[in-house]
């Protein structure tokens, strides 16, 4: 059995794309995931699904599911399992976390540890309202306190006297007491009229803050129904309390968006929507098979042979991938020149090696075609074309009638990934999602089939974007209308789509779908 290790990894603050790279490179490693409430639940998605995942309920000093000791133990049982352990924890692990504590467990029981930082909400939640913790210009110093160091002292334990005569105060996991701190700080000399804040779900798509004189902080707070977790900032630093500091960078913000692509599709888009402060989720309605057939292996073998490869998806790039890989060999050693249909399969064959001479302005069969004519790169040449098992005839007739030769191979097929139905509509009936995207009709048929009255009502309050006109159409053929039907599966088209205002990015009858299957996943 191999030596297990406990890697105690910093979620952030709340937001998942705030999660440092060697904890996301930890979490993919991992065979058991220790995780908080206040670990943001996406990043549990990285680690691999036989992963094991314990939640044991921490949610800084609030009642658990599991005693600090209990953790502890469990920690040090599945590392001496011989497990890669990665205890998740909100915020850096060693700020008011009792990551020190888990440390030392492991350390006496001879198990192997390493800690992550990560960042702590004692920083990230003022730089959410646009409130600096240091700034010259209203002092030099801060100090960041639990507001809770111990459940049955409260405050009791804190010097407050010293803590007044600091510039600025962070205190964290302090709401259940609030009024007790505003008090002790007045008690100590604070000014009443002292800027303070109150920073409630930092960096995640429901923060809000409320800034008000320290003396009024607590009855601010109460009728703007702020609570935990949040971060407590007093200091004349609060002056550059921005309310507009995210919002203006994320057009997208707070907006639930459900992605009915695979995981593997939707990912480039999680990125992006996340980084516009949307809250993507991801519930695959299509699965990608891979063909393995003689002729798949022929084509493969033979690559060199050929003039051009054609692309026109990210899946037939993924299964020419693999494929290659399986045969031991290097794409970007015996591909032939490779035209992608559009830029996210473009950037999907550049990184497999693939060595891409261009790809049309129209993401579809004649802007393909249009393209390699210009280039004078049809007559008497042989293309590959590994595609999906029922693609259209487009663009290899279109290549024969210009005089080439193309040799067609079905690389993939698309199927129904067969949704929980009754969770779904749940999640419909409780107004879970601002916004749903299809990608392509093989998606739209497993979700209608999936509704039921009360769901397919609950579609009238939600933004409904097609990509592809096909798309499109296999929505209105089930009676469910697109809001908007961008004309190009690309990332910036999509979050134009998303974007407030009605019509967004929506195509009009004479613009070209979205690839030579009028979808982006086929």
């Amino acid at each position: 059995m191999s030596a297990g290790k406990v890697t105690l990894v910093g979620a952030g603050p709340g937001a998942p794309d705030l999660l440092t790279v060697r904890g996301e490179r930890a979490l993919r490693d991992a065979e058991a995931v220790v995780y908080d409430a206040l670990a943001s639940s996406a990043l549990l998605e990285l680690a691999p699904a036989e992963a094991l995942r314990i939640d044991v309920g921490r949610r800084g000093h609030a009642a658990a599911a599991r005693t600090q000791e209990e953790i502890n133990a469990l920690l040090v049982r599945l590392a001496k399992e011989g497990r890669r352990v990665v205890r998740l924890k909100g915020g850096d692990p060693f700020v008011f976390g009792r990551g020190g504590e888990e440390v030392t467990a492991c350390q006496e029981a001879g198990v192997a540890v390493e800690v992550v930082p990560g960042i702590s909400s004692a920083l990230a939640g003022p730089a959410w309202a646009g409130i600096p913790v240091s700034d010259r210009r209203f002092g030099a110093s801060f100090a960041v306190v639990t507001g809770h160091k111990d459940p049955t002292r409260a405050t009791a334990a804190l010097d407050w006297d010293a803590l007044a005569r600091v510039d600025t105060l962070v205190v964290l996991m302090g709401m259940r007491n609030l009024d007790e701190i505003v008090e002790q700080l007045l008690d100590a000399g604070r000014s009443a009229a002292t800027p303070a804040a109150v920073v409630m779900n930092a960096t995640r798509e429901d923060a809000r803050a409320v800034v008000a004189p320290l003396a009024s902080l607590p009855e601010r707070s109460r009728a703007e129904e702020l609570g935990s977790p949040a971060v407590i900032v007093v200091g004349d630093v609060v002056r550059l309390h921005d309310p507009a500091a995210w919002r203006d960078a994320l057009p997208l913000l707070g907006l639930r968006v459900l992605l009915t692509r695979t995981e593997a599709q939707a990912e480039p888009w999680v990125r992006a929507l996340r980084l516009a402060g949307a809250e993507p989720t991801v519930r695959p309605m299509i699965r990608i098979e891979e063909i393995r057939s003689e002729g798949v292996e022929r084509s493969v073998a033979a690559l060199p042979s050929y003039d051009g490869l054609l692309l026109t998806s990210a899946n037939a790039v993924r299964a020419l991938a693999g494929r290659a890989a399986e045969a031991g060999l290097e794409l970007s050693e015996c591909a032939p020149p490779t035209w992608c249909v559009g830029p996210a399969t473009a950037a999907a064959a550049r990184a497999a090696g693939l060595p891409v001479a261009a790809s049309p302005k129209r993401t579809d069969a004649e802007g393909l075609l249009a393209l390699l004519d210009a280039e004078g790169r049809v007559q008497g040449r042989r293309f590959l074309l590994p595609r999906a098992e029922k693609g259209r005839e487009r663009l290899p007739e279109g290549l024969r009638a210009a005089g080439a030769e193309v040799d067609v191979e079905a690389f993939y097929r698309t199927l129904s990934a067969e949704p929980d139905a009754d969770e779904l509509r749940g999640a419909l009936g409780r107004r879970e999602y601002d916004a749903i995207v299809f990608a392509s009709p093989s998606a739209v048929r497993p979700f209608c089939a999936a509704l039921d009255e009360a769901s397919r009502a609950a579609l009238a309050g939600v933004r409904i974007v097609a990509l592809g006109q096909v798309t499109a159409d296999a929505l209105r053929e089930r009676d469910v209308d697109p809001d908007v039907v961008p004309a190009r599966a690309e990332t910036s088209a999509l979050l134009l789509a998303l974007a407030p205002g009605p019509g967004s990015g929506s195509a009009g009858p004479g613009e070209a779908p979205a690839s030579e299957n009028g979808s982006a996943d086929r």
